[in-house]
């Protein structure tokens, strides 16, 4: 089997595949690359591009395309496949585990799911929220006890959703530097291959160990219960890997780019202020501008398929430039506009069909209580630097901001 196709390999009747180069750098936090807002304005929204391993695959821009795309059995998650999309030559780093439920089709991924998605639904969630309010409460009373200008990541974006994946899953908090330097790792676009995969190495043997004690020592908690239910420890395993890592940072990056949106607009925050059932609408939308995970809704073919007037053939990879989706005009008015009062909930932000995110209940409940908390304990807060100089994660899969300096007055 071929790998995959490079820019520069041969193909049927000796013709050369030539592809632009994918952007992955934004212009502007608010927007997708230019090039990817190209493609979905030509005739039929996809189109070839080389990826920076070289590999050829088809980029799907329009929602309706990628939506589609996301219910057709015939498109395979399996990451694992030798053809999916990767940003990197070598083979991906997650084959030293067993594929988890991301990576899983039908019928494989229907019982792993079914396995844990009780552990998320609105009612547990609900049972968790007084938790969430008190830690968000107790690391802004750190954060205002502190020297200002304070880091708002390191000093509540990461922590909260840190504290709060750690205690559902059980694993110790005292750990989060460990494993949020390893997730950084996993990552980061410019870590070596070798650095990947012994991030991914020493994370692994890190909750073997874990789960190997709650075997031996059933808990109350996400991994003891699943333990409990007779799945096996290596499918507990990969589970745990994906919940700790996909559990903070992609949270931990919309507190802090939700943030600096809603002070850059002090009109609509103080209407927020003013009415708290405006903060789930603005959470969606906040979601739909920054599509974070802009690549994670990416397939490869198993079969032909055809999608807008283009084949796609079995075996070629493909992605979806969910952010420039989730600016599409024809899905959205005034699409390139945030309007974080127009609560569409049609976007992509969190995937869709079976492979839907898991926790984007518990995702919701986090941005709603640290935004309508945060706001209103800190009336006075505002950035320390201006906006447009802030890092932002150009350099990550996770898109977010690296520190974001805050200062407030205070209380006359």
């Amino acid at each position: 089997m071929v790998l995959f196709r490079l820019a520069s390999t041969a193909t049927d009747g000796g013709s050369s595949v030539t592809a632009p180069a994918l952007q992955t750098t934004r212009r502007c936090p608010y927007a997708p690359p230019d090039e990817h807002t190209r493609i979905r304005d030509t005739e039929s929204g996809i189109s070839q591009v080389t990826l920076p391993s070289g590999q050829v695959a088809w980029a799907l821009s329009r929602l309706e395309h990628i939506r589609a795309m996301l219910t057709d059995p015939r498109f395979s998650s399996d990451r694992q496949h030798p053809n999916f999309p990767r940003f990197t030559r070598e083979q991906p780093a997650f084959d030293l585990m067993r594929p988890s439920i991301i990576q899983l089709d039908p019928p494989e991924h229907g019982p792993a799911r079914k396995a844990v998605v009780g552990e998320f639904t609105v009612r547990r969630m609900a049972g968790l929220r007084p938790r969430i309010q008190q830690i968000v409460n107790e690391h802004i009373d750190a954060m205002l006890a502190g020297p200002r200008p304070a880091d708002l990541v390191r000093a509540l974006s990461l922590p909260v959703p840190s504290l709060v994946i750690c205690e559902q899953l059980g694993v110790p908090y005292r750990d989060h530097d460990f494993f949020q330097s390893h997730s950084s790792a996993l990552l980061s676009r410019v870590v070596t291959a070798e650095g990947r995969r012994q991030a991914v190495t020493e994370l692994r043997d890190y909750l073997k160990e874990l789960i190997a004690e709650k075997a031996a020592d059933p808990a109350d908690d996400l991994l003891g219960r699943q333990l409990a239910q007779g799945n096996d420890p290596e499918d507990v395993l990969s589970l745990a890997f994906l919940l700790l890592i996909a559990g903070h940072e992609t949270t931990a990056n919309m507190i802090s780019l939700g943030v600096v949106t809603m002070l850059e607009r002090p009109d609509e925050l103080a209407a927020l202020r003013e009415d708290p059932a405006r903060t789930l609408p603005a959470i969606e939308e906040l979601l739909r501008v920054y599509t974070i995970a802009e690549f994670a809704n990416s397939r490869v073919a198993v079969e032909d398929v055809e999608i807008g007037g283009v084949t796609i053939r079995a075996g070629e990879p493909v992605l979806a430039l969910s952010n420039a989706a989730n600016h599409d005009p024809s899905a959205f008015d005034e699409a390139e506009e945030i309007k974080l009062d127009r609560g569409a909930r049609n976007h992509v932000a969190f995937g869709f069909g079976i492979h839907q995110c898991l926790g984007q209940n518990l995702a919701r409940m986090e941005l709603q209580i640290v935004f309508d908390t945060l706001f209103r304990r800190i009336p006075t807060l505002r950035l320390a630097t201006p906006a447009d100089t802030l890092p932002y994660k150009n350099d990550a899969l996770i898109y977010g901001i690296h520190e974001v300096p805050v200062t407030w007055e205070d209380p006359a």
